[in-house]
């Protein structure tokens, strides 16, 4: 069976619903722990071993994400899938940034749409099956193209909630990390921005941003930052278990991000410019996939780009490798990431970082800034 021996904890209000999520994954070959509410869940977590945690995010009392905030803090490396009401998006967008690995939406019409997301979520985590499990895991490793497309079509219809959405997914203005900082301004014309930016510290040691723009620019933007937020959760959560490089490594790490997208089946292309740097040695790393985006060297006010061949977009079945860059970054240099408007390079030369607005009179896109200290 596909999920034997797979120990699940299900954290649903719903009686109804629970059970007969419950009766399907036994039937499936898992053993699955039933909670009815978060204090429940957290007490069965505190005191057994998961290979994985499914919870509805809308419950009484201790909700589904203060109790996964919670579950992180007790345990980050057991993967976690997240099940929500259409209208509580913004809960799903913060779940994902915690470390989710994936949601389902209600109502869910078929419930292999679980199992398939328990499948990929055990992938991407690593964890260990049996073989027999693990050789049906390898044929079901993607989420179901319907379960992507039908989310991606309730975003496309309602711009509000794909605007609500996105802006729950951006940063803000200044990022302050131990020994660097971040900072962004990214214009956009319509209610969503087909810009996003992000950055994350991976263990002590270094730190990845990048910059990334979708076509086509409408509302289906705001579901690739979604994408694109969850796959590098997924990679985060693996190195922090001694598992994975790959976060650190730009040119693997744009050759996963390449795959998932192409097997997600969604005509989503992306331009990206990912940097990492080993904040030991300055060490700066640079991948870049499209032509839309400029990465540039920083001194004072001078911008001096950095020459990178272009590429083919993410999500591109023609895709083959990133361009790629090394350099070390001198302590009173800076890294930038940018689109290529003049407009934009004299707002970056001015430090006038305001992270996401609305300008009408402004070229959509932008900027962000590493400087360490």
């Amino acid at each position: 069976m596909a999920l034997t021996d797979v120990e699940i904890l299900f954290v649903e209000d719903d009686p109804i619903f629970r059970h007969v999520v419950a009766e399907f994954l036994q039937c499936q070959g898992a053993r699955v722990q039933q909670a009815c509410n978060g204090h429940e869940g957290i007490s069965f977590f505190s005191h057994a071993i998961f290979d994985i945690v499914i919870a509805d995010l809308t419950m009484p009392g201790l909700d589904g994400l203060s109790m996964l905030k919670q579950m992180q803090d007790i345990n980050p490396a057991i993967p976690a899938i997240v099940i929500s009401g259409n209208d509580v998006m913004a809960d799903v967008v913060e779940a994902l940034r915690i470390g989710a690995s994936d949601y389902l939406t209600k109502p869910i019409a078929d419930l292999f749409m679980i199992e398939q997301a328990i499948v990929q979520a055990m992938m991407s985590a690593a964890m260990p099956m049996n073989v027999s499990g693990l050789s049906h895991l390898q044929e079901m490793n993607e989420l179901s193209y319907q379960e992507l497309t039908d989310n991606l079509c309730l975003l496309e219809q309602n711009s509000q909630a794909a605007k609500s959405v996105q802006q729950q997914l951006f940063p803000a203005s200044h990022i302050s990390y131990p020994t660097a900082d971040i900072n962004y301004s990214l214009f956009k014309n319509n209610d969503v921005s087909a810009y996003f930016i992000d950055s994350t510290m991976v263990g002590e040691d270094h730190l990845v941003m990048y910059m990334a723009h979708f076509s086509p620019e409408d509302n289906s933007a705001a579901f690739g930052c979604i994408l694109l937020r969850s796959f590098i959760n997924q990679k985060l959560k693996l190195f922090r278990n001694g598992l994975s490089n790959t976060l650190i490594e730009p040119d693997n790490m744009l050759a996963y991000l390449n795959e998932r997208m192409v097997k997600s089946g969604l005509r989503i292309h992306t331009d990206i410019i990912y940097v990492c740097i080993d904040l030991t040695q300055y060490r700066v790393s640079i991948g870049q996939s499209g032509k839309g985006l400029r990465c540039y060297l920083r001194h004072g006010n001078d911008l001096t780009p950095l020459v990178l061949p272009e590429s083919p977009s993410l999500g591109c079945t023609q895709w083959n490798k990133p361009s790629l860059q090394t350099r070390i970054l001198l302590r009173d240099e800076q890294i930038c990431i940018g689109t290529h408007f003049y407009e934009h390079k004299q707002q970056l030369l001015e430090n006038h970082f305001t992270g996401l607005v609305y300008q009408s009179d402004i070229k959509a896109g932008g900027f962000m800034q590493l400087a360490c200290r």
